[in-house]
């Protein structure tokens, strides 16, 4: 069977500026990407099966994505000969073990729908027919699917906070999902101290010293080859990727998530990191996600709190306006290949674009275009980032990670950068100026 993931048309705007740079399956929410949950979930279910001829069908399985087609080089599609099913799942699913009986027994030609805050939603597909389109593919679908519907109730997301929303219950579903049957290397250091061992499950490689890890309130998963320094505090649910670091006395505040190959540091608290970026030092992050290969500078501080305490309003770019939310918290929402000077404030509920450089003196916009430089004030006004420059700069610092910056990365930044032109019209907007 062909597992493909596809794009919400409505779902993937909804969640820029994220999916400007990936498919929404590819959104970490947890310790794995949404792929990866699926992938896992497939595995052991099909490993459940093995015994029942009924679940032969999934045996064997791919998978791949169907999405924008400037995305689709780095994130190809895959499909079998003609013959093998193809079962399209809405790349937007946060799933869970009763979701694959569901689709194990959905017949051909047959639709699964859930109910969103804008309307129905359509969650999966099964069919013989290959689409590379998902235009043509939504098309068909929703015209067969009139004759043959079923809906379920099942948790996806909807909006770009739903990512640090979501992501204390995911931990905790990834962490059972990952280490069940498993055993945790063990932590020798002397001068770390534990609370709840059994909840704490280390891979192996991984160097802790003079650190406390509670997870009294939530289980702590620490990824192969990462590295907690001396001084931290870890409190659970907490999730370091592989080959990431926890400097030197910071304090991790729980429902956090840390990706592969970061470095952070400082207070953070009910944040996503999804890979490859810095929060080095000292200042707060919380209620926040951060894309790959972002850098937050020395003293980088953000508001996730309304001084009067109020509900907050975030960009949305499908409404192209700020939205309403019932949000009390909420921090930074940062792109892919964005940075921050030393001492730069985010207010609450910032959205910064991709490939942005924010710098300066007082508090930027709220929202933050794609390629921005500067901050927006009367001292250091935006200009456009020039393209160049960034690939250059992400060139090094990708090598820094043993990652090559290649022609098919150049094309996407290339392309987001023509897509979001139409937001950089710095003089003519008041926001900016």
């Amino acid at each position: 069977m062909n597992i493909i993931f596809f794009d919400s048309s409505s779902l993937r705007t909804h969640l820029l500026p994220f999916t400007f740079t990936r498919p929404v399956a590819d959104l970490r929410v947890g310790i794995l990407t949404i792929k990866e949950k699926f992938e896992t979930y497939f595995n052991q279910y099909v490993k459940n099966s093995t015994e029942n001829t009924n679940h032969s069908e999934i045996a064997s399985h791919t998978f791949s994505f169907l999405t924008q087609d400037y995305l689709q080089e780095k994130f190809p599609i895959h499909f079998e000969e003609k013959e093998t099913v193809n079962l399209y799942i809405n790349g937007a699913v946060l799933p869970n073990l009763e979701f694959f009986e569901k689709l194990e027994m959905l017949p051909l030609e047959t639709a699964i729908f859930s109910d969103t805050k804008d309307g129905s939603e359509l969650i999966a597909f099964k069919t013989f027919t290959q689409f590379k389109s998902v235009e043509k593919f939504y098309d068909f679908a929703l015209k067969v699917a009139k004759q043959k519907t079923e809906k379920i109730s099942i948790r996806f997301l909807e909006r770009t906070w739903d990512i640090f929303r979501a992501n204390k219950q995911e931990i905790e579903k990834d962490f059972d999902l990952i280490t069940t049957g498993r055993k945790s290397e063990a932590i020798t250091d002397k001068y770390t101290v534990l609370y709840n061992e059994e909840r704490i499950f280390v891979e192996e490689g991984v160097t802790i010293r003079a650190a406390i890890l509670n997870a009294e309130k939530g289980s702590i998963y620490i990824g192969k080859n990462a590295s907690i320094e001396e001084g931290a505090t870890i409190r659970g649910s907490f999730a370091l990727g592989e080959g990431s670091v926890i400097n030197t006395g910071s304090n991790m505040r729980g429902d956090t998530t840390i990706g592969k190959f970061c470095k952070v540091g400082g207070e953070v608290s009910n944040c996503v990191f999804f890979g490859y970026s810095n929060k080095g030092h000292d200042g707060f992050l919380g209620n926040a996600v951060i894309g790959e290969w972002c850098n937050l500078g020395a003293a980088t501080n953000c508001s996730n709190l309304k001084n009067n305490y109020g509900t907050v309003r975030i960009w949305n770019y499908a409404e192209e306006n700020y939205e309403k939310t019932e949000l009390q918290f909420c921090g930074l929402l940062m792109g892919d290949h964005s940075k921050s000077g030393i001492c730069t404030m985010f207010n609450t509920a910032t959205v910064v674009g991709t490939g942005a450089n924010v710098f300066g003196e007082g508090f930027p916009p709220k929202f933050i275009p794609s390629f921005a430089w500067g901050n927006g004030n009367h001292q250091t006004k935006f200009v456009t980032t020039h393209i160049d420059a960034l690939f250059k700069t992400a060139e090094r610092m990708m090598v820094r990670r043993d990652v090559e910056f290649t022609e098919v990365e150049r094309k996407l930044l290339t392309k987001v950068f023509e897509e979001t032109d139409n937001y950089r019209f710095w003089e003519s907007n008041p926001m900016f100026s």
